[in-house]
């Protein structure tokens, strides 16, 4: 849907690897934020052993300042991303500590000190890999993404977070779970990568048709008002109801519906479920809905 909008409003025409080009570029985004999100992480459960240095680095340091628990900067699974070579890699090319804002991560960490949940998890020396993977997802859930200083950094230098928070949380619990398994260079799977990118091209290739079936369905509407991403989601319903096989047409209108809800107006998913709804019925009619059973595919 992204990289329709983007391609429509190009000029002139974009040539056919453009479209490829940009969504790409969508899922290198994709990757940027996820790197990001772990480099920041990281030097949040990191900062204890800075913390500890530049406390004993004080003219006339306390006992308390000289005794500072630095267990958390051993935690298993934060040496386990730490020395995840794919990890490294991403480092290397993203360069995260330039966008890095190093009071917020110290804020975060001086916040993590003083809850009970760090101060039960330090007062044991041994290591437990359940209370290791804990404290790594209470810094992640509790302080960072329920945090909106945090948010706002991220969307200050992220405009994709909006739209892929979700994925994104999904990956980076995956990833603490079982940190050096995942592909950063393959943000998604090679059968849904395949996916749009069909689906984006035969939107584009078959966008001609796909309007003339769109258009009589408007009655009343003009079709120069009407939202442009609810025309561009309509052309993908309807691409997908007859170039994807294994797709059930009632998942592709519920889809539609809601990006029509979450991206385009107040009235859109009302006007794309209709819309989708009665060319539905009509390609059903017309014998023209060739479905087969996704599991049998």
């Amino acid at each position: 849907m992204q990289s329709l909008y983007t391609l429509s409003t190009l000029e002139p025409e974009p040539k056919p690897k453009e479209a490829s080009r940009i969504l790409n570029q969508h899922f290198d985004q994709t990757r940027s934020l996820f790197v990001y999100l772990i480099y920041f992480l990281t030097n949040v459960a990191g900062y204890a052993e800075k913390d500890a240095r530049l406390r004993a680095a004080k003219h006339l340091p306390t006992a308390a300042d000289l005794k500072v628990n630095t267990k958390i900067a051993g935690n298993e699974i934060l040496q386990k991303m730490l020395k995840d070579p794919a990890l490294r890699e991403q480092f290397t090319n993203e360069k995260p500590e330039l966008s890095i804002d190093a009071e917020l991560v110290k804020k975060i960490y001086h916040t993590l000190a003083e809850k009970p949940e760090y101060k039960t998890y330090i007062i044991h020396p041994e290591r437990n890999i359940n209370d290791e993977k804990k404290i790594i997802e209470f810094i992640l859930d509790e302080l960072m993404l329920n945090d909106e200083t945090f948010i706002s950094h991220i969307e200050e230098n992220y405009s994709n977070w909006d739209d892929d928070a979700e994925l994104i949380i999904q990956l980076l619990v995956a990833y603490i779970n079982k940190p050096g398994s995942y592909n950063f260079k393959q943000m998604i799977s090679p059968d849904k990568a395949r996916f749009a990118e069909t689906l984006l091209k035969t939107v584009q290739e078959k966008n001609d048709y796909l309007q003339s079936m769109i258009i009589p369905k408007l009655k009343n509407w003009d079709p120069e008002r009407i939202a442009h991403l609810d025309m561009i989601l309509m052309k993908m319903g309807v691409s997908e109801f007859l170039f994807f096989e294994t797709i059930p047409p009632k998942v592709t209108i519920n889809e539609y519906i809601d990006l029509a809800k979450e991206y385009s107006t107040q009235q859109s998913g009302q006007f794309v479920n209709g819309i989708l709804d009665n060319i539905h019925k009509e390609l059903v009619q017309q014998g023209k809905m060739k479905k087969v059973d996704f599991k049998k595919a």
